[in-house]
């Protein structure tokens, strides 16, 4: 089994609890090529996690992240702020993932009473990646396709001189 590049394992309880994720540079640097950016300047989340019945966890709370990415118009670097909400639900021991709306939490599995937030938090952010970054007023030619082609520039006819000397 691979290890994440962040890894936080954290064991379930049954009282509420507030937890604070930070990935170290190393970690980050990590994150950066498995996402194929150019950088994580900075990765933090803060989670409050609340037992349920039945023996699973809420944890809501949010991430935030500095992200350097390559800009799809110039390809020069992009850095970008991201700051989204996080809401998932943790599975107790043996129960199953249930695929029932796109609205419900993100669901994690467990295994002994311990589940990896660092990578629950990691692909959260994966998911909150600009998918295409673009720098200050860069901007994509207009691909119209009723558009009419351009006309080809004509290069003078090399003739045409000799021409204005003869008659010259």
């Amino acid at each position: 089994m691979t290890v994440p590049e962040f890894s936080r394992p954290v064991r379930l309880g049954l009282e509420p609890r507030e937890l604070r994720l930070e990935a170290e540079a190393g970690e980050r640097a990590a994150l950066a090529r498995r996402f194929g950016i150019l950088a994580i300047h900075a990765l933090l989340a803060e989670l409050r996690l609340v037992p349920e019945p039945g023996g699973s966890v809420r944890a809501r709370g949010r991430l935030w992240a500095e992200v350097e990415q390559t800009c799809v118009v110039t390809l020069e670097p992009v850095r970008q702020a991201v700051s989204e909400p996080l809401d998932l639900r943790i599975l107790g021991e043996g129960e199953e993932p249930a695929d029932d709306e796109p609205d419900s939490p993100d669901e994690i599995e467990s295994a002994g009473g311990v589940v990896d937030l660092g990578e629950a938090v990691a692909e959260q952010l994966a998911l909150a990646l600009d998918p295409y970054p673009r720098a200050e007023g860069a901007a994509l030619p207009d691909l119209d396709p009723a558009a009419p082609e351009p006309e080809p520039a004509r290069r003078p006819n090399p003739f045409a001189k000799l021409a204005k000397l003869r008659e010259g």
